[in-house]
């Protein structure tokens, strides 16, 4: 705790330090202001764009025209300077500024609509779907037309850094640890259920999305690969803009519907996106077969089906109030649930020496249900003396719940005397969030620093109940279930620059984290403890040339503190002979990443981007598989057993040589090496992996468009001990503008010549070979139908500084 004494009196010291010398550092500047107006109708003109130059042509400052066409710059020096002001559809005006004093109102600048104004204009090759900057990738998704008649999830490949493995899970830089924001904030619904949010999200409910590859030091140090920021804001002006979208997939998938709506009234604004699902999984086949060596060799060979049927839904909203100019209020909250009901049959036979040891047939009904919400408030203060300086409190409370139960009947046994059982797992996450952000421009330099409280508590009741031959009712067994408590505290304080040279940009800060974790397994009277404090660089640079191309380079450190998915002890024997568990001794990992990007000028028919890490890390957990040759149990568990790193290549290219084709690629590639510690010292890692994405976009005369997608991924490593097989995937779609801008439709088959997939993984360890199959519906044709309402303005209002804490590695399965 004296460190985390120091780091809040010294960070304590810089905020208040920062103030002064931001308040200082006003004085004896200059303000140049104005408005922007129609010159016919004479209405004010919002998101006019002015460029402030020197009298040798230089560019020193650009602003954005605010409500009421007002703008404002600020810190300026007596002199003489050129405004050029830039508006689409408008005549670019340029005005000579003689700055005489250090007030300076320039009155109403009036623009004029071009003579030629045609009724509509469509420009493509101007509006880059990949844009880079110093610490991050952002994709365009209103500029792909792909995404009117597609979700988020399917959307996902073509982003790059981006890919999704055949079961659906999103990976970042091939790992499934990173940080999940909606609009900037964390949300539990993506913490809990990012596969089937994302998959019942229309992406033409998503601006754009960001791939923060450096998070700069103002967000949390957790979150190996970085952070996903999905934007769905919408800009108006006073009243309202909106989607709705409904679809459909089968025979794997089912309905869905989802949208988007944001109004605007004066001072008060809204932003809501919303979405539900139903998904139906047919019956799928699968198979285990396990072959052991040394002292009582063995075979097992297990086969069966599973099938479920679930429901998803989430409705999240952000409301804003603009109290006067320099007082903010906004805040949000989010809703999400979801059920599922399952069930599967096994046959399983274990021989040996020519002879069966052991036999039965196995029935699992399983059922569940999980739900969650959080909400947050935030208060935002602005000075007078310098509207970029602000101040701000934010508070944000979380919570989701989840309830599994499952239900086992075995029959025909032969030599297997375990009856009958239930296991229910239930599980429960608070966490309340405590921010305090201080942003001020010192000259040319804007500094932010800020302070930050994380708490967190999560419980897990978990029972196993075997049937009872005399009562013939389920009895708990204390020996295999627990009650299992776990807290979390992260205190956190940063303190970052960001500053512009010409065509420079710079990005560098330092984030202090103290993580305080309590476990208490109250069943087994069982407690421990975990106390870690980490200091986190972040710096990043980008260079942006003439022909509007840019280079970038980057280097941060992330961490990964293991989740109650991880950490938990509950034991999942739904297959008897391959069990798994969490281990609440895990440690957190740390991974260090030295970034380097290069971006093709933009406007062109050409845009390549091309990214190159290296990455090296420590403590990484891993699943590990132990055969027991006692009791023929194969267990699966986590441990912080490798080190190691990886140099990766990422690729995007957009290629658009007329209005009528367009061609992406995203692509990556990884040489990844991993070397086991502890007990595991001996095993070794070194492969290289690729994922790879080709999207052919074909667009035609009277609304019509058509897409022809493959991906590809190679073959993944889970572990040290296991390994996926690859596998390859194929999509055509056709899509229909109904009425122009307004409605959409689109229909589609993926993998129109596969209509199974095996997902095939090998795990190997001592004395023991296993092979698991699953056989997964792959062919599937689905329909889509796109609504878009409303008129689109201005931004609404909300504030800058918030909170951002989704961080926490929440992945269930042995990824990496």
């Amino acid at each position: 705790m004296k460190k985390l004494i120091i780091l809040i009196v010294t960070t304590s010291f810089l905020l208040f330090g920062g103030v002064i010398h931001s308040a200082s550092a006003q004085n004896n500047t200059g303000k140049l202001y104005g408005m922007v107006k129609d010159s016919v109708n004479e209405q004010p003109l919002e998101l006019v764009t002015l460029n402030l130059k020197t009298d040798k042509d230089s560019l020193l400052k650009t602003v954005v025209s605010k409500q009421g066409g007002k703008f404002l710059f600020e810190g300026l020096k007596i002199a003489k300077y050129h405004l050029v002001i830039v508006l689409a559809g408008y005549v670019l005006k340029v005005i000579n500024i003689d700055m005489d004093n250090l007030n300076k109102d320039i009155g109403t600048i009036e623009l004029s609509k071009r003579a030629k104004d045609l009724k509509e204009v469509t420009i493509t090759a101007d509006r880059s779907i990949v844009q880079q900057k110093a610490d991050r990738i952002i994709y365009d998704m209103q500029a792909d037309p792909e995404s009117k008649g597609n979700s988020v999830l399917s959307m996902i490949h073509k982003i790059p850094y981006l890919s999704v493995d055949a079961d659906d899970n999103v990976q970042m830089k091939g790992s499934s640890n990173f940080k999940v924001l909606i609009n900037g904030k964390p949300s539990g619904m993506l913490t809990n259920n990012l596969k089937e949010v994302l998959r019942s999200m229309p992406a033409s409910t998503v601006v754009r999305i960001e791939v923060i590859t450096i998070p700069p030091s103002k967000y949390d140090a957790e979150g190996q690969g970085g952070i996903i920021n999905i934007i769905t804001n919408k800009k108006i002006n006073d009243g309202y803009k909106g989607t709705l979208n409904v679809n459909d997939n089968f025979p794997k998938g089912g309905p869905g519907v989802g949208g988007s709506f944001t109004a605007q009234d004066g001072k008060f604004g809204i932003n809501s996106y919303y979405g539900g699902s139903l998904y139906h999984q047919p019956l799928e086949n699968n198979s285990v077969s396990r072959i052991t060596t040394g002292t009582s060799p063995s075979d097992l060979a297990q086969s069966g089906y599973n099938k479920s049927d679930s429901k998803n839904a989430y409705i999240g909203t952000e409301l804003s109030y603009e109290i006067d100019t320099l007082n903010l209020l906004s805040g949000s909250f989010n809703v999400n649930g979801n059920r599922y009901n399952g069930s599967a049959y096994q046959t399983s036979s274990l021989t040996g020496g020519g002879a069966l040891l052991q036999a039965y047939n196995l029935n699992n009904d399983n059922h569940g249900n999980g739900g969650g919400f959080d909400a947050a408030l935030n208060y935002q203060l602005g000075f007078r003396s310098n509207k970029n300086t602000l101040l701000t409190f934010s508070y944000q409370y979380s919570n989701y719940g989840s309830n599994d139960h499952t239900n086992i009947d075995i029959s025909n046994p032969v030599d297997y005397p375990t009856p009958d059982y239930n296991q229910l797992n239930n599980q429960d996450s608070k966490e309340q969030t405590f921010q305090v952000d201080y942003a001020a421009p010192i000259k040319k330099v804007n500094m932010e620093l800020g302070v930050k409280a994380i708490l967190r508590n999560s419980k897990s009741d978990f029972e196993y109940r075997s049937l009872d031959s005399a009562s013939n009712l389920f009895l708990v067994d204390p020996a295999m279930s627990d009650m299992f408590n776990y807290t979390q505290d992260v205190f956190g304080a940063y303190n970052s620059y960001q500053f512009n040279l010409k065509t420079w940009s710079f990005n560098a800060g330092l984030r202090a984290e103290q993580t305080d974790i309590n476990a208490d397994f109250e069943s087994s009277g069982t407690k421990t403890s975990q106390h870690y404090f980490n200091v986190v660089p972040t710096v990043a640079v980008n260079k942006t040339f003439k022909d509007n191309s840019g280079i970038s380079f980057g280097f941060t450190q992330r961490l990964r503190r293991p989740s109650i998915y991880r950490l938990n002890p509950f034991v999942d024997r739904s297959n008897p002979d391959v069990i798994s568990s969490g281990n609440p001794n895990l440690q957190p990992e740390t991974i260090n990443i030295i970034q380097a990007g290069y971006s093709s000028p933009g406007g062109k028919k050409l845009l390549i981007f091309i990214g190159s890490d290296y990455n090296f890390f420590n403590n990484l957990d891993l699943q590990v598989s132990h055969y027991d040759q006692a009791t023929h149990i194969t267990t699966l568990t986590y441990q912080n057993t490798g080190k190691g790193g990886g140099v990766e290549l990422n690729l995007n290219i957009n290629y658009s040589p007329n209005k009528l084709y367009n061609l992406s690629i995203n692509a990556g590639t990884l040489d990844l090496f991993i070397n086991g510690t502890g007990d595991d010292a001996a095993s070794k890692l070194d492969r290289i992996l690729f994922h790879g994405s080709v999207s052919n976009g074909f667009r035609f005369n009277n609304g019509w468009s058509a897409n022809a997608n493959f991906d590809y991924t190679s073959r993944n490593p889970n572990s040290l001990q296991s390994i996926n097989n690859a596998y390859a995937g194929t999509s055509l779609s056709v899509n229909k503008e109904l009425i122009k801008n307004k409605l959409f439709f689109s229909a589609g088959v993926n993998n129109p010549f596969t209509k199974f997939r095996n997902k095939v993984t090998t795990t190997t360890g001592p004395d023991f070979v296993e092979i698991d199959n699953n056989q997964y519906y792959y062919r599937s044709l689905n329909f889509s139908l796109n609504y878009n309402f409303g008129r689109l303005k201005s931004d609404i209002k909300k504030s800058r500084k918030d909170i951002n804490n989704d961080d926490t590695s929440n992945r269930k399965g042995g990824g990496l």
